[in-house]
């Protein structure tokens, strides 16, 4: 059984810092494509950034892009989501997920785990 883990939300105020884990099970961790989605109130999922240990690649979004960075740990099963320089507009449910390739739609996700951050 898949297992996606996160951890690490809370209420930080802008400009902070936060380290969401996202712990795995159930999968090879470092055959797929790990990402990070984020949903707000009212707007539509969108795309954080992904990291591919296969391909030894990261892609981030435009909007977290220099503030945000991904990395794992294989022998934890684990991956990270550093967030630095928190804004406001960061605030939303964050989500890890997992996929063979890279996709918007991966096969794989966690429940989720909520960022807010504060003016």
């Amino acid at each position: 059984q898949v297992q996606l883990v996160e951890s690490g939300g809370g209420l930080v105020q802008a400009g902070g810092s936060l380290r969401l884990s996202c712990a795995t099970s159930g999968i090879t961790f470092s055959s797929y494509v790990m990402g990070w989605f984020r949903q707000a109130p009212g707007k539509e999922r969108e795309f954080v950034g992904s990291i591919s240990w296969r391909l030894d690649s990261t892609y981030y979004a435009d909007s977290v892009k220099g503030r945000f960075s991904i990395f794992g740990d294989n022998a934890k099963n684990t991956m990270y989501l550093q967030m630095n320089r928190l804004k406001p507009e960061d605030t939303a449910v964050y989500y890890c997920a997992a996929d063979p390739q890279f996709t918007t739609t991966p096969i794989y996700w966690g429940q989720g785990t909520q960022v807010t951050v504060s003016a």
